[in-house]
């Protein structure tokens, strides 16, 4: 029921808190003490209004990944202070990853949380730079320039 009404909470999270369907989604399940955990964080880090709509992105990444790698994903995110929408969803694809490949769960891992940026995962992935470093010798003569004849030269 809350998924319905999450563009327009997006465009006015104030509504959010106060929300039916929030209480709706809290007596369903749906809305887990990881996600009120994880909406704090993210409202003290980036304010009321800016942590909600944080929240609200990660609600409707729920359309697209399972609510039990969501909640992973949050939880790990929470774990490691990645109070972004984009943490959450790349940890939430980790854990979904990690189960389709028979790995541990999340929280068998480790005590310690980390998080991959995807900046950082996406630069893993490339093949590595074999070409030689660029040289600025060629510019070495414009440090050599002139000066100009009715200009004194500058004593230093």
């Amino acid at each position: 029921m809350l998924d319905h009404y999450l563009e327009a909470l997006v465009k006015k999270p104030g509504a959010f808190p106060g929300a039916t369907a929030l209480e709706q989604a809290k007596s369903a399940g749906k809305f887990t003490p990881v996600h009120d955990a994880w909406w704090a964080a993210a409202c003290k880090a980036h304010g009321d209004r800016d942590g909600t709509r944080a929240l609200i992105e990660v609600l409707l990444l729920g359309r697209h990944l399972t609510h039990e790698y969501l909640v992973a994903g949050l939880a790990t995110a929470l774990r490691a202070g990645a109070l972004t929408a984009d943490a959450v969803a790349l940890e939430a694809r980790k854990a979904a990853e990690a189960d389709d490949v028979d790995e541990p769960p999340v929280s068998a891992r480790s005590d310690r949380a980390t998080v991959t940026f995807l900046t950082q995962r996406r630069l893993a992935h490339l093949p590595p730079d074999t070409r030689p470093p660029p040289s600025v010798a060629a510019y070495d003569q414009l440090l050599k320039a002139r000066q100009p004849a009715d200009r004194p030269a500058i004593q230093g």
